[in-house]
């Protein structure tokens, strides 16, 4: 099949919309349902993304697309205790390194991964399969998948949920197009390999990035490969926990992400973990429940009759004095930039999320600026040489 008739393009007015090959066969098999304009433009760009992280950690991969960008992204580790309750998946006593990697890549951003395009780097196993089963999701792409996880996607959504096979010795052409207003655009394809060794050229005085920082630097480097630019990513223990994409601003993008990033280490709180929820409440409205809890409008919830709906009791208020005072034990965290940093201010705001490493391009005429913030904190930072913008 070199050919695949779509329902309509990005929006429904418009038609006709079809994907297909110029020569060749489509390197995907549709197994269930109906993929949509968009559900591939996600798929494509993250089965791209969680190849490059199975092949640059060893690890199965994951990540959870809205909107042509990753709202999370993850290799398989095991989970902690906590970070099990956080991602509502303490029902299961073990998880695969398959499904630890989606439920890390689900539970960064909750929110922001509601009704996502999933991709994963290996086979789709049971386990992956029933985290998959029980979340609001537009579908699933993968090298393969066992007759049990199959089994389980295809009775999602009344039967039309969308599960895509992709080839993975598929071979992409070097030269891409675009159209845009009936202008063909022509490039390279970014095939640029990311690994550990894009971190030795550290410019700050502290010289020292462990192995393991650096393997978080790489999964933000990945990350940012195929996010919306401008766009940064903050990581931590093998998966990103704040991704801020598409802001004009790179400022913007670094308090997105890392208001994001505090997000995650909040939902960590035992004030969070202990809420009372009501029995029967679905993980949907528990994670907008929690989203305002932890944020700045909680008085939404608290103060009016609202809380009656998500708890048994109505929960004391977490103050923002708790809160600063809960995040002074965030530390350990990874940051990459898919451009330079123009300004220290980016350094200010990353040090408040716990920030200890960065890697970005360098190259901006206030490099020295830039440098000078991460001494004052003692942050490691690496210029990598390499700008990784994707439209």
């Amino acid at each position: 099949m070199n050919e695949l008739t779509l329902k309509y393009g990005c929006n429904p007015n418009q038609n006709p919309a079809r994907v297909y090959m110029e020569a060749g066969e489509l390197p995907i098999e549709v197994l269930n349902g109906r993929p949509g304009y968009i559900n591939l433009l996600d798929a494509f760009n993250g089965y791209q993304l969680v190849k490059e992280l199975k092949e640059a950690t060893g690890l199965p991969a994951a990540t959870s697309f809205k909107h042509v960008s990753p709202a999370g992204a993850a290799v398989g580790l095991p989970l902690s205790d906590i970070e099990k309750k956080v991602y509502w998946v303490e029902d299961f006593e073990e998880l695969s390194p398959l499904a630890s990697a989606y439920a890390r890549a689900r539970g960064a951003d909750r929110m922001s991964s509601f009704g996502d395009f999933i991709s994963l780097s290996d086979i789709c196993d049971a386990d992956t399969a029933r985290l998959i089963k029980r979340e609001v999701s537009d579908g699933v792409i993968a090298p393969g998948y066992t007759d049990e996880a199959l089994d389980m996607l295809k009775a999602k959504k009344k039967g039309n949920y969308c599960v895509i096979k992709i080839d993975p010795s598929y071979k992409p052409d070097p030269i891409e197009h675009k159209m845009v207003y009936g202008v063909t655009f022509e490039q390279g394809r970014n095939e640029l390999h990311i690994d550990k060794d894009m971190f030795n050229n550290i410019v700050t005085k502290n010289k020292n990035i462990p192995d393991s920082a650096k393997t978080d630097l790489m999964i933000a480097m990945i990350t940012l490969k195929y996010t919306q630019s401008n766009s940064v990513c903050y990581c931590k223990d093998g998966q990103a926990i704040g991704i801020g994409a598409g802001q004009q601003s790179r400022i913007h993008c670094t308090r997105l992400a890392g208001q994001k990033a505090d997000n995650w280490y909040l939902r960590q709180a035992p004030k969070v973990l202990n809420l009372p929820f009501k029995e029967g409440i679905g993980r949907p409205d528990r994670d907008n429940a929690i989203d305002v809890y932890i944020g700045d409008e909680s008085d939404d919830l608290l103060n009016t009759d609202m809380w009656q709906r998500f708890f048994t009791v109505r929960p004391e208020e977490f103050t923002r004095a708790e809160k600063k005072e809960w995040l002074k034990g965030f530390k350990g965290v990874a940051l990459g930039s898919d451009a330079f940093f123009p300004f220290g201010d980016n350094i200010e705001r990353a040090h408040k999320s716990g920030v200890m490493y960065i890697a970005e391009p360098g190259g901006s005429v206030r490099d020295d600026d830039v440098i000078d913030t991460c001494d004052k904190y003692d942050i490691a930072m690496a210029f990598t040489g390499i700008r990784l913008f994707h439209h």
